[in-house]
């Protein structure tokens, strides 16, 4: 019957998420699960698909009713997404009636060594510092666009502003995402970038 195809197709979605110590999975995340899942199915990218997994999945507004989707994947599976990525992004959108969405590497941030934790023997790896965690979120973020410039702006108030300078190259494909990338950056770093372009005349 219908309905027992559905709970089979949901069932199956649900090995597309992984969430860690088995954290309960959200309905919006459910959601995200199937939409990759019926790519998987539904399209040319099921040997692209079917090892990858997602670790979460969460909407943010970016704008006066405009939204976007951040989702989070294993560190290790981060290649294989960017080897899809492009058309990834660009069918899930579409699932998502044009939302944009963002494909960002779980990563953990190990506290600095201070005087509760300085029993723990080993090094932090540079990897898990906040400033390494940080760029790489900012370089997951505008994947497979790279960036060329980076600088920190002091504001009146004394608060900090980060500008990223962006590839020109792709302009076209991701100047309508620059607002996007400011508002994820800030949700997962608590930090204000703004995204631009380099203007080359002006140098």
């Amino acid at each position: 019957s219908c309905s027992t195809l559905r709970s089979v197709s949901m069932f199956t979605a649900k090995k597309k998420i992984v969430k860690e110590g088995d954290a309960p999975v959200d309905a919006f995340e459910e959601q995200v699960a199937q939409a990759i899942f019926d790519l998987q199915v539904q399209t040319d990218m099921k040997a692209d698909l079917q090892d990858l997994f997602i670790t979460s999945a969460k909407e943010v507004e970016v704008s006066a009713g405009r939204k976007a989707v951040i989702i989070h994947v294993p560190f290790r599976l981060l290649k294989s997404f960017h080897a899809i990525q492009q058309k990834l992004l660009r069918e899930l959108e579409k699932k998502f009636s044009g939302k944009h969405v963002c494909i960002i590497a779980q990563r953990r941030i190990l506290p600095r060594e201070g005087r509760k934790n300085r029993t723990q023997k080993q090094n932090r790896p540079f990897s898990r510092t906040l400033t390494s965690v940080h760029e790489s979120t900012l370089e997951d973020l505008v994947h497979p666009t790279e960036i060329v410039g980076k600088r920190t702006r002091v504001r009146v108030d004394g608060s900090k502003i980060l500008k990223v300078f962006l590839d020109p190259k792709d302009k076209t494909n991701v100047e309508h995402k620059l607002d996007t990338f400011s508002t994820v950056y800030k949700k997962l770093t608590g930090r204000d970038a703004v995204f631009e372009f380099p203007v080359h005349a002006a140098e």
